[in-house]
């Protein structure tokens, strides 16, 4: 089975920053791709970030220039630094990994219980 944990959330004054983590476990052969999503209260999850292995990225609009997202192969962990950040980028945030277990596996995708992200003065 593969586990996903995430930490780092909290509350934030509105031009702060904190950073995200998640970190995987259990059998893993390979990560095809790392993301970050959130959702507000009474909004659909939408997609924040995402990394693929080869080191591509991609933020969503209201997220470019200030969230980054970065991973330490090593660990199996996918980090989201968020700076400026502002009341709208309040939400619970999710990782998700698109992995196979083994290579006799097929590709899925695993999600972190999410974190709570609060952004208020």
């Amino acid at each position: 089975q593969v586990q996903l944990v995430e930490s780092g959330g909290g509350l934030v004054q509105p031009g702060g920053s904190l950073r995200l983590s998640c970190a995987a476990s259990g059998s893993i052969a390979i990560i095809y791709a790392m993301h970050w999503y959130h959702q507000a209260p009474g909004k659909q999850r939408e997609l924040v970030a995402a990394l693929t292995t080869g080191g591509i990225t991609n933020y969503a609009d209201a997220v470019q220039g200030r969230f980054t997202i970065s991973r330490d192969n090593a660990k199996n962990t996918v980090y989201l630094q968020m700076n400026s950040l502002k009341p709208e980028d309040t939400a619970v945030y999710y990782c998700s990994f698109r992995l196979r277990r083994s290579i006799f596996e097929s590709i899925q995708d695993y999600w972190g219980q999410g974190t709570q992200v609060t952004v208020s003065s």
